[in-house]
Parts: C-alpha cells; structure tokens; sequence
C-alpha cells in the first residue's frame, strides 16, 4: 500500500526535481558567462590600449621625421638661394660686366647709325645724281630731234628771236647737240639657212648666178616677196590633218587593246577548293559540243587542221611535212679523198 501511493507523486517530483537542477546550472552556466565576458573585456582593454599606444607613438614619429625634413628642405632651400644669387651675380649677370656690354652695344649702335646715315645720304646723292643725268639726255634728246629749229644765218630760230636782248638757252643746246637721224629697221633673219640651196648641194637647190648683186641694193619695186621667205613657204615640213596623221583601223587596234586589258584585269572571285565537298553537290553541266544532237567536233581529238575533202585536187590531202634530203641524211658520215669527214 504505501509503495503504491509513492509511485503515484514518483513522476510529478522526478520532473519537479528535473526542472529545479536544470534552473540551477543554467543560472550557474550564465553566472560563468557573464564572468568570462568580464574578464575578456577587461583583456582587449588592456590589449587595445596597449596597441593604440604603439601606434600612436608610431604616428609621432613619422610626424617628427617629416617635421625634420621639412626643415632641412627649408634650410637646404635658403641654402640655395643665397649660394645661387651669389653665383648669379658673380659670374652669370655680373652687373659692371653688363654695364659695359651695354655701352659697348650702344657705342657699336652709334656707329652703325652714322654709316647708315652717311650711306642713305650717299645714295640719295647718287640718285639725284641720276635723276640728272637722265633728264639732261632726255634733253639732248630732245635737242637732237628739235634740231632743225636752229638759226641759221640767213634765217633766226624760234629760240634765238631778234626781239630778244639774249638768245635762249635751248639755242645754245641746239647748237651742242647732233641731229637725230633716224635709222633704218633691222630686217629679223630667218632661222632657215639658204646656204645649201645656194650651193647646189640639195636636191631642191637652184643654180647659183654668176654675178651677185650689191650689197646695199634696195629691193625690187614691186610685187616681189623675199627669197627667204619664198623658200620657206616651199619646202616647210608636211603637217597632216589628223585624219591623215591617225591610221585608218584605229578603232580596231584600240578595241583590241580594250579587250588584252578586259583579259588582263579579269578577276574570278569564286574560290577553288580541289579536296572539299563542295563540288560534290554541284551540278555537272556538260560542254555544248558533246551534248549537241548532231555529234562533237572531231577538231582536237582526231585532227587540228580544218578538213575540206572537197577542195582536194588529188585522192589525198597537202602533205606538209617533206621527206629528208638523202644529201644532207649522210652529212658527216663519208669520207672524201683526202681523208677529211664530209
């Protein structure tokens, strides 16, 4: 009987007893948590502070190596600058060299000036000069062709009038000056030389006379032309027309030409591939001359001459080629008399 009533509260206590325990390491298991958790902490602080203090003492000193140098870079710049102004100034653009280089150049400026100077006054000398020169022969000039308005002694010129206390001054040139006379045209020669016709040496040549005329005979009066000029005109070169210069079968030679270019500029794009299928499904097209009703041509196969039975004169056709010569079969091969091969 008591066993009995022990085994009915036996499973209610078991799970009373389950729950109670594991309620107690769960709260010691977080207990030990939490106090991990504590000390981990407590690590990475010690951890952490140690490690930004040795980055910063890093920074610092970059920071201080690059303050150093940005000091020495500033002293070596002003370094520099004093010991590049002295050389400057010393030796490169020295400033009492400078100054008498420039009173050098200004002197040579000078100079140079006055030769300009005396050079441009020259020159405008030479062209007044000129100026007078050519207007004193254009006077003589003039002079020349007034010539005939001299005095003369039976009668005055206009420049030398009896009115007048002095003669003019033209009347003096006049009198310096020599009448203009004017000459006669120089006939222009003609390349064409008439030596050859003179001397008989050419076919179209006439005979020379016997008595030749003076020199500076004046020509003929009359319809007469020179002999030059005559000669000229009668043996100048042929100069065809262009119908006559062209051949006649242009139009053929230049067909032909176009065609030998046609042939030549001839082009076939299709690509020939000898070891592909790509013949394979290609259609045979037969030529015309084997698949004609009336028969091939036997031209090529069996002959290469045009036949024509009809136009024979004998039972056979021209043989064209002749039989040997015996005479010349046994060159080489007899012997003459004196011993020689023949």
């Amino acid at each position: 009987f008591p066993f009995s009533v022990v085994d009915v509260f036996r499973k209610k206590e078991y799970d009373a007893a389950v729950k109670i325990q594991s309620w107690f390491r769960g709260c010691r298991v977080r207990a030990y948590l939490r106090h991990l958790h504590r000390i981990a902490t407590a690590i990475q602080k010690w951890w952490r502070g140690y490690s930004g203090r040795q980055h910063y003492q890093l920074i610092v000193k970059l920071a201080f190596c690059a303050m150093k140098m940005n000091l020495y870079n500033a002293m070596a710049v002003r370094i520099q600058k004093q010991w590049r102004g002295y050389r400057i100034r010393k030796y490169c653009f020295n400033y009492f060299y400078l100054r008498q280089y420039l009173r050098a150049v200004s002197e040579t400026n000078d100079a140079i000036r006055e030769a300009l100077e005396e050079f441009a006054d020259m020159k405008e000398r030479e062209e007044k000069k000129a100026d007078l020169e050519r207007e004193e022969k254009k006077r003589d000039y003039e002079a020349r062709k007034m010539h005939y308005l001299l005095s003369t002694k039976q009668i005055p010129g206009i420049y030398n009038s009896p009115f007048r206390k002095y003669p003019d001054p033209w009347e003096l040139r006049l009198q310096k000056a020599k009448p203009l006379i004017s000459q006669r045209p120089k006939v222009k020669k003609i390349g064409v030389s008439v030596s050859h016709w003179l001397a008989c040496t050419s076919p179209h040549s006439f005979p020379e006379s016997k008595f030749l005329p003076p020199i500076d005979r004046k020509p003929c009066q009359g319809p007469f032309r020179d002999i030059t000029e005559v000669l000229e005109q009668r043996y100048k070169p042929l100069e065809p027309t262009l119908r006559v210069a062209e051949p006649i079968n242009e139009l053929k030679v230049a067909r032909e030409e176009l065609r030998k270019q046609e042939c030549m500029r001839n082009i076939n794009d299709n690509m020939f591939l000898p070891f592909s299928s790509y013949h394979k499904n290609k259609k045979y097209i037969p030529l015309m001359h084997s698949s004609s009703k009336y028969g091939s041509n036997s031209y090529g196969s069996q002959h290469f001459r045009d036949e024509n039975p009809k136009k024979w004169i004998c039972n056979k056709d021209f043989q064209t080629v002749l039989p040997s010569f015996d005479l010349f079969s046994k060159y080489g091969k007899l012997y003459s008399k004196a011993g020689q091969i023949v």
